[in-house]
C-alpha cells in the first residue's frame, strides 16, 4: 500500500469512527450540559493518551467487546430514558416543557445557590467520555493495523489525527446552532441516536456482526426514529397536557 492510499484508508476509516464519538458528544451536551460533556470527552481523550503512552502497540490486546458490551448497555439505557420521554411529550401523555419558563427557574436557582454552577453533570459526563474512550481505541487499532502493515506507523498516526482534527473542528462550529433546536424536539433526536449507538454496540460487544459493519447505523437510527414515531401516533392524545416548567423533568 503507497503512502498516498494509506493516508487516505486510515483518514476515511478514523473520520467515521471520529463522527460516531462526536455524536455522542454533542448528544450529552444539547441534551445535558455542555461544560461536562465537553469535560467529560477531554478526559477520555487525556486517559486514552495515557493508555496508548504506557502500551504503545500491545493495545491492540485490550478486549474491545467487552467494552463495547458495557458502552452500548449504558448508551441504551440512556437513550431509552430520554426517547421514552420524548415519545410522551409528542404525544401528550406528558406535559412539554416550556424552555423559557424553564430558563428563569434555572437563573434564579443559580442566583440563590452559587455553587450550582460549579456542579459536573455527571449524566452528560460518562456519556461523553466513554464514548470518546471507546471510539478513540478504535482510532488507534485502525492506525495500528494499517501503519504496521504498511510500515509506516507514523503515516497512520498523522491522518488519524487529522481525521480527529476535522471531526471536532466541525463538532465546534455546528455546536450553537444545535444549541438553538428547542429541547423538546433536541431530546426526540438524542434518544434515537443514543438507542441506535446502543444497539449497535451491545450488539457487537455480544458477539454479533452487522452487515456491512458501521454503514448498518444509517439503518438502525431511523428504523428507530420510525419506529419512535409511530409510538407518537399510537399514543397521541386529542387534546395535549399543560406545559410543565420543571427543569427536572428533563
Amino acid at each position: 500500500m503507497g503512502g498516498t492510499a494509506l493516508f487516505v484508508t486510515v483518514f476515511l476509516a478514523c473520520l467515521v469512527e471520529a463522527v460516531e464519538a462526536l455524536t455522542i458528544v454533542l448528544a450529552a451536551g444539547t441534551g445535558r450540559d455542555w461544560r461536562s460533556a465537553v469535560t467529560g470527552a477531554l478526559t477520555g481523550l487525556v486517559v486514552l493518551a495515557a493508555v496508548v503512552a504506557v502500551l504503545g502497540p500491545a493495545i491492540s490486546a485490550v478486549p474491545l467487546g467487552g467494552l463495547r458490551l458495557f458502552v452500548g448497555g449504558l448508551l441504551l439505557i440512556f437513550g431509552l430514558q430520554w426517547l421514552r420521554k420524548a415519545i410522551l411529550r409528542a404525544s401528550g401523555n406528558k406535559p412539554f416543557r416550556d424552555e423559557a419558563v424553564s430558563y428563569q427557574v434555572a437563573l434564579a436557582e443559580m442566583r440563590t445557590d452559587s455553587t450550582r454552577r460549579r456542579l459536573t453533570d455527571w449524566y452528560a459526563f460518562t456519556l461523553s467520555f466513554k464514548g470518546v474512550v471507546l471510539e478513540g481505541l478504535e482510532v488507534v487499532f485502525i492506525a495500528l493495523t494499517f501503519g504496521a502493515n504498511a510500515g509506516s506507523i507514523p503515516l497512520a498516526a498523522l491522518a488519524a489525527t487529522a481525521a480527529i482534527l476535522l471531526v471536532a473542528i466541525a463538532g465546534y462550529a455546528i455546536r450553537r446552532p444545535l444549541s438553538r433546536v428547542p429541547e423538546n424536539s433536541m431530546k426526540f433526536v438524542v434518544g434515537v441516536m443514543l438507542t441506535a449507538f446502543g444497539v449497535f454496540w451491545g450488539a457487537e460487544g455480544a458477539g454479533a456482526r452487522w452487515p456491512g459493519d458501521d454503514v448498518a447505523l444509517l439503518v438502525l437510527i431511523p428504523v428507530i426514529a420510525l419506529y419512535a414515531l409511530a409510538l407518537v401516533a399510537l399514543f397521541r392524545r386529542r387534546e395535549p397536557v399543560a406545559a410543565d416548567a420543571d427543569i427536572g423533568a428533563a
